[in-house]
């Protein structure tokens, strides 16, 4: 079956390989079983096999103390618990800033204390700290401010307030760090190597190690002397929402996060996650694609075309009927966003330049709350970064884009911003905002192509379809899709294993829902299987699936599923490319 690998173009014009085995793993042995193999491909030293197998927090988790200003955030958060101080905790309107937000208000909760969230209007405020909110903030009493996936170039902002700031963030710092007494960041320049290998997580994660921090110090305090201590493990649920929804690489402790997250989300502890998983109607146990296509969305939905703040007061509340209130109302953004994103992306694909590494568009009258989502969906279908700017009657264009591994787009934006072609931006690698006028647009696309040509050439020539295992469709069933998972949890930086199957012919091919392709397809084995292309109805995949006849032989690549719509479970395959067999 080894032809099957020796494709050097598929329907999608890339070569198939085998997933390769980490170097130091070469040697000809044979894996112990399906797991270690998938772990192994992925980088896995062998003797941690264990650890990543099932992996925990206690594995993973380090001394919150090695990352800078980590100590001096948590005794100063201290002090303002133990003088009841009035604490704000300054949120983005994302879902990694909305879960930050929300644990530290949980957790203070826990310890007594009533912190007040506060999330800026994405339309009228913008991103991150501005200077009216944080003197309103203090004008009404707060003496401490925490930012939360934001404040690390809220310069102007922080530079003048009147109250403590700590600032908890992940995206990429300048040389310069705003005036705060605590900037915690694994992505600070100065940081050390221990705390920056941890350069990969949400600032979720970086909140729930401030969490540790704070409760460590509390304890040292002897504050739990006469109350109980709050259990911060079962504020994982709100870190893995925000860990899949960022899309941060799941590794090392991100991996444990998620994997501990989703068995505290099965609880159903949280009571707006429990009515939000009902308004998804998602009736059985979350999966890490759960939290990124059906609880994200709808948490992000209040900050792109509604209320900025209905996703924090979702996730704090303890009412199970204003919990119920919020995810119907937070569903029924998410559907007026879909039609939003819908038209943008119509207009943004007109646009469409292939001369440029970067794919720049921008658009008179875009709503800015869905530029980041079709930013991710051009660059899926480019396969290259792409940034979408929705430009306002004024001149001025808020731009958000998404990049593809291997390309530091954050770093660009950043020099970008230097350079002057900019009002304001920054983000980290794989993701990025900014703020422009409509007149330098055109110099900001000449700079990125300039700059981020030769890496992005350097990734897509080495581009590849990476292909975990070769089987006849009656090898995908139920049972292999659970002795995958237990793999996972999977995601950016940890992708789930890609199956080949084939040689197969086409059944029955048709279009379903909005402009996906269902092929039913069967193999010399005498097996037929279910493969699912989603939203290719228009592209080359769909085209030659559409195309296919009973005589024309495939080979099919993608990921196995489970198929729960039916009496019994069944598995399917969701297509990622194909290649004619003959």
């Amino acid at each position: 079956m080894r032809h099957v690998l020796d494709i050097d173009r598929s329907i999608l014009g890339q070569p198939w390989r085998w997933r390769a085995l980490a170097d130091d793993q070469r040697g000809g042995f044979v894996p112990d079983d399906l797991v270690t193999q998938l772990l192994l491909a992925r980088g896995c030293p062998r003797d941690a096999i264990e650890a990543h197998r099932a992996p925990s927090i206690r594995g993973f988790m380090p001394d919150p103390s090695i990352f800078r200003d980590m100590d001096a955030a948590a005794a100063r958060l201290a002090d303002a618990v133990e003088r009841r101080e009035q604490i704000a905790i300054f949120g983005d309107y994302d879902v990694d800033g909305a879960t930050s937000c929300a644990l530290l208000v949980l957790l203070l909760r826990a310890l007594g204390h009533d912190a007040r969230p506060y999330i800026p209007d994405r339309m009228t405020e913008g991103y991150g700290p501005n200077a009216p909110a944080m003197e309103r903030l203090a004008a009404e009493g707060a003496t401490l401010i925490v930012t939360v996936d934001c404040g690390a170039q809220a310069f102007d902002a922080l530079d003048g307030a009147r109250v403590d700031v700590i600032v908890v963030d992940h995206h990429q710092c300048a040389p310069r760090l705003p005036r705060a007494h605590a900037v915690v960041n694994p992505n600070r320049l100065d940081e050390g190597a221990d705390a920056a290998a941890h350069g990969h997580l949400a600032a979720v994660g970086v909140a729930f190690l401030l969490g540790a921090a704070l409760v460590r110090e509390l304890r040292r305090r002897d504050w739990f002397a006469a109350r109980p201590e709050p259990k911060l493990l079962d504020l994982l649920d709100l870190v893995a929402l925000g860990t899949v929804a960022d899309v941060a690489q799941l590794r090392g402790l991100n991996r444990a996060f998620v994997a501990q997250g989703l068995k505290v989300m099965a609880r159903r502890g949280n009571v707006g996650l429990a009515a939000l998983a009902d308004a998804a109607r998602l009736t059985r146990a979350p999966a890490a694609s759960d939290l990124g296509f059906a609880l994200g969305p709808r948490i992000n939905a209040g900050g792109r075309v509604g209320r900025a703040d209905l996703g924090v007061r979702l996730l704090t509340t303890d009412d199970p009927a204003e919990a119920r209130v919020l995810a119907a109302e937070l569903d029924r953004l998410n559907e007026e966003r879909r039609a939003i994103e819908a038209m943008v992306q119509e207009g943004a694909e007109a646009m469409l330049c292939d001369r440029r590494a970067v794919c720049v568009v921008a658009g008179d009258g875009w709503h800015p709350g869905v530029i980041g989502i079709v930013a991710g969906r051009l660059k899926e279908k480019l396969g290259r970064p792409a940034i979408v700017i929705a430009l306002d009657e004024h001149g001025v264009g808020k731009g958000s884009g998404r990049s593809i591994t291997g390309v530091d787009l954050g770093a660009a934006v950043l020099a970008a911003r230097e350079q002057g072609l900019l009002v304001a931006g920054g983000g980290h690698a794989m993701a990025a905002g900014l703020t422009i006028a409509a007149d330098r647009v055109a110099a900001f696309a000449e700079f990125l192509d300039q700059r981020l040509a030769a890496a992005v050439d350097a990734t897509m020539a080495g581009r590849a379809l990476l292909v975990d295992s070769v089987l006849a469709p009656g090898g995908v069933t139920p049972d292999l899709v659970t002795a995958l998972e237990a793999g996972g949890p999977y995601g950016t930086g940890w992708p789930s294993p890609r199956i080949a199957i084939g040689p197969v012919r086409a059944i029955k091919v048709d279009v379903v829902g909005n402009g996906h392709v269902r092929a039913i397809v069967a193999g010399d084995d005498g097996r037929s299987l279910k493969a699912m292309a989603f939203r290719a109805a228009d592209t080359p995949l769909g085209h030659a699936l559409l195309a296919a006849g009973p005589t024309r032989r495939l080979w099919l690549a993608g990921r196995a599923r489970l198929d729960d719509w039916g009496s019994r479970p069944a598995a399917e395959l969701h297509l990622d490319d194909a290649a004619w067999a003959n």
